[in-house]
């Protein structure tokens, strides 16, 4: 039986428990982004452009903060095979005792940053909004034990709730004029219920013990996947930075709402994904041959899944900006489709980082992390001086070079070079560009926007699905009997 085979059969004996927790994260980040896109185009209306470049500075600092929270000691935690109350109460008191440092030195803080982008009234936005990062404290523990548990129909409770609440907060706020505050107000109370949900819902308490010398074990491994994290997400928000400090806030927002709509797609499959595909793999970790099938499936199920919302979103982009937000956002549609093609590669990202860090490597996640941050920032640099749309640009090239960077170590540890990962994907690519020209195509029709729309969704999906039988893509096939399958077990349980 070959790798990919005993792969497959190994992961569909457990697929029940795996693809239920699948659903569950995917059914709680569909929710909640959902909800969030109806929000966000409501806010997009009542708002201008400028307002959401200040939120959008704000948000950059206190995501950089965040990450001391969210990543490394959480993964530790997932990724160890015994870790019990004692690994996870430790942990806990120490992210309280951070984020609490961490936000003095942010309200400290908010008058050099107000000075710096010469916008006093940022001081008391970044203060109040700086309070996530305390409240993200009291949740990581209680995300890490979901995720080590695979217990995500947890979290699709605790985020919808948070989300659909701050929904009609930041949309009555908006609406009476309270501006700026209005997107803090929302953000802040997403946070706020989300942390009270997952606490009545998930039966873990910090228990009175603490074990500094558990707390190192797992700062061996976590605290390289902090300081990479801390760089991907400098990196990521330091375009953002940039275009803050030489351009326009207008310009911030066109870039950072052409970043939004791609990202809310590829945060509902990605991070579905990722949630699940983590902890499975961790529990695989000293089966290399099963680790490098179960990369293998998630690379060519979730580009299969991925590629064309990308290519779709990118060829609709004009009628869809221009009817959901107005024209006035239309300067955003070229960030847009360059975001898409950007995104389009993340599941080769997310299946080859999560072998590595499953099998415990973070030594080489944080060596990628600084191999592809070099390359970024020496494009970042070449173009920062010619426009934020060139900045963009050289976000795109920078994302094919990092898959190649990403995929290196796996042609050792587990036999699956880049090429052949390339190889798998390339009927969905291949078919996902066709489908895209006969999309793009119906534009020039010369209908109207909306029923260009109309027509291109159903044309791109009928193309797909019927290319995809057609061809006999792998990943299609694969999806529709493991669904038969989960069909087949429910009828037997209910008989």
């Amino acid at each position: 039986m070959t790798d990919k085979n005993r792969g497959d059969t190994l992961m569909q004996s457990n697929s029940s428990k795996v693809l239920a927790n699948f659903f569950w994260r995917f059914a709680e980040r569909c929710g909640a982004q959902g909800v969030t896109f109806i929000v966000s185009i409501v806010l997009a209306r009542l708002l201008d452009p400028s307002v959401y470049g200040t939120v959008a500075l704000v948000t950059i600092f206190t995501t950089i903060l965040q990450v001391f929270v969210d990543s490394g000691m959480g993964n530790a935690l997932i990724q160890k095979k015994d870790a019990d109350d004692l690994d996870f109460s430790s942990v806990f008191y120490f992210n309280m005792v951070v984020c609490t440092v961490l936000y003095l030195l942010i309200f400290l803080a908010a008058p050099l940053i107000a000075y710096f982008y010469e916008m006093p009234e940022l001081t008391p936005v970044i203060r109040v909004l700086s309070l996530i990062i305390l409240i993200s404290g009291v949740k990581n523990v209680q995300q890490a034990y979901v995720s080590r548990h695979m217990l995500f129909k947890c979290f699709f409770f605790s985020t919808l709730g948070g989300t659909i609440g701050a929904a009609v907060v930041g949309i009555v706020m908006a609406y009476n004029g309270f501006g700026v505050w209005a997107l803090v107000a929302q953000m802040l109370f997403n946070a706020a219920v989300d942390t009270t949900i997952l606490w009545i819902t998930v039966k873990w308490r910090p228990k009175k013990m603490f074990s500094l010398s558990r707390l190192k074990g797992l700062f061996s491994y976590g605290w390289k996947l902090l300081i990479s994290a801390l760089i991907d997400t400098i990196y990521t928000d330091l375009r953002q930075l940039v275009i803050g400090k030489i351009y326009s806030k207008e310009e911030l927002a066109h870039y950072n709402q052409g970043d939004k709509f791609p990202k809310l797609i590829v945060t509902n499959i990605n991070s579905s994904i990722d949630s699940v595909l983590f902890p499975t793999m961790s529990k695989a970790q000293d089966d290399v041959s099963l680790v490098k099938s179960m990369t293998r499936r998630s690379i060519k199920t979730s580009t299969y899944i991925m590629m064309p919302l990308m290519v779709g979103l990118a060829v609709c982009a004009g009628p869809i900006v221009s009817l959901v937000l107005t024209d006035k956002w239309l300067p955003c549609v070229p960030f847009l489709r360059i975001f898409c093609f950007s995104y389009a590669f993340y599941p080769i990202h997310t299946a080859n980082l999560n072998a590595i860090k499953a099998m415990g490597r973070s030594d080489l996640f944080l060596k990628l992390e600084i191999a592809k941050k070099t390359v970024g920032i020496i494009a970042l640099l070449s173009t920062m001086w010619i426009s934020p749309l060139a900045m963009a640009y050289s976000m795109l090239v920078t994302s094919v070079l990092n898959q190649i960077i990403n995929s290196l170590p796996n042609r050792k540890l587990m036999n699956y070079s880049y090429f052949e990962q390339l190889r798998d994907m390339l009927p969905q690519i291949c078919l996902s560009l066709f489908m895209g020209a006969v999309v793009f195509s119906i534009q020039y029709i010369g209908l109207s926007a909306a029923v260009t729309l109309l027509l291109q969704v159903p044309v791109g999906f009928a193309v797909y699905i019927l290319g995809s039988k057609l061809f006999h893509i792998d990943s299609f096939e694969y999806i529709i009997s493991t669904v038969k399958g989960l069909f087949r077990k429910h009828k037997k349980k209910e008989v």
